[in-house]
């Protein structure tokens, strides 16, 4: 007998009908810049088509969301003033802060608002924590500060924190603030896997981020991933209602072995230099815009992540409709 496998690929209704991997607009969150100060969106030119919003166009973009069918939207804060300790972090008053409150005014449970808990916007010298006496980020005096960061984005109205700094113990310090603080249905969103990556480099110029110098030696060595397991093991342990792998194509491999070992959902963030590097090759005619950002979110989705942070978020539900 002659096996035909291509029988099941013949034509698009059947291709659909036996897909393994679908792809949802509830499975994705679109990661949105809130500016402090401007009166009109302003675009991010090394991220085609992502802007860096205003109070009102951020609400009107959740709402967008919630027409869309998103499973969640990811604010991160753009302030005016920065210090050497991020104080605009946990300001009520701060740009993250009130962007989430009127946020979550807007959406109410209709989406998952989910809130950046990390310093590195905020801070003068670009790092994701408090240096020390010598020039290092001080672990336990940053994770300090991150759960005064949680407390306030819980009260703002964030459904979910997401500690992106790989400070240790980050997770067990925030859910102990959190519970302390009466805020005992707030989710963690632990950014476990994350590694110091130059796939980050348009999101730096999207928070105009102050950066001297780089992050490894808190973030991940790309050549590593024993060292990202045992860093699901830890969050996991302390308290992490969900995990993420950051970035997600270049890491797919990551992503795979942690949706095989988690025990909570697992989470991917397609980022900036993922996202650009498409745009830019399509804008090159060289790949089709549509076919390969859809193909890039399936392999995610494939590798097992059940939660898919992305950029092209708002475009799926048209181009899957």
């Amino acid at each position: 007998m002659i096996e035909r496998p291509r029988r099941l690929r013949q034509n698009p209704v059947l291709r659909s009908l036996v897909a393994e991997t679908r792809l949802h607009p509830r499975d994705l969150v679109l990661p949105v810049f809130v500016a402090e100060g401007l009166t009109e969106p302003r675009p991010i030119t090394s991220m085609p088509g992502v802007v860096q919003h205003t109070l009102e166009s951020v609400v009107e973009v959740a709402h967008r969301c919630v027409a869309a069918g998103l499973g969640g939207i990811m604010l991160f804060g753009v302030p005016q003033h920065k210090d050497a300790t991020g104080t605009g972090a946990v300001d009520p008053d701060g740009i993250l802060n009130v962007a989430l409150r009127a946020v979550r005014e807007a959406v109410g449970d209709e989406l998952v608002v989910m809130a950046d808990t990390c310093l590195d916007e905020f801070t003068d010298h670009g790092h994701c924590g408090v240096i020390d006496e010598r020039g290092r980020v001080d672990n336990d005096a940053t994770n300090l500060l991150y759960a005064e960061m949680a407390v306030a984005q819980a009260r703002a109205g964030a459904h979910v924190v997401a500690p992106s700094g790989m400070m240790d113990g980050q997770v067990a310090v925030i859910r102990e603030a959190l519970d302390a603080e009466g805020f005992t249905d707030t989710v963690i969103l632990a950014y476990s896997a994350k590694y110091a990556s130059a796939f980050f480099g348009p999101f730096r110029d999207a928070v105009q981020s102050s950066l001297q110098g780089d992050r490894r030696t808190y973030q991940q060595d790309a050549a590593n991933i024993v060292e990202s397991l045992r860093e699901i093991d830890l969050d996991i342990a302390e308290g992490a209602d969900m995990v993420m792998v950051k970035p997600a194509m270049s890491y797919l491999d990551v992503v795979a072995a942690a949706a095989e070992r988690s025990s909570v959902p697992v989470a991917a963030y397609q980022v900036s230099g993922e996202y650009s590097m498409i745009h830019a090759a399509a804008a090159n005619g060289w790949i089709d815009l549509r076919t390969a950002a859809l193909e890039s979110l399936v392999s995610i989705r494939r590798a097992g992540a059940q939660v898919v942070l992305t950029y092209f978020a708002l475009d799926v539900p048209e181009w899957l409709a």
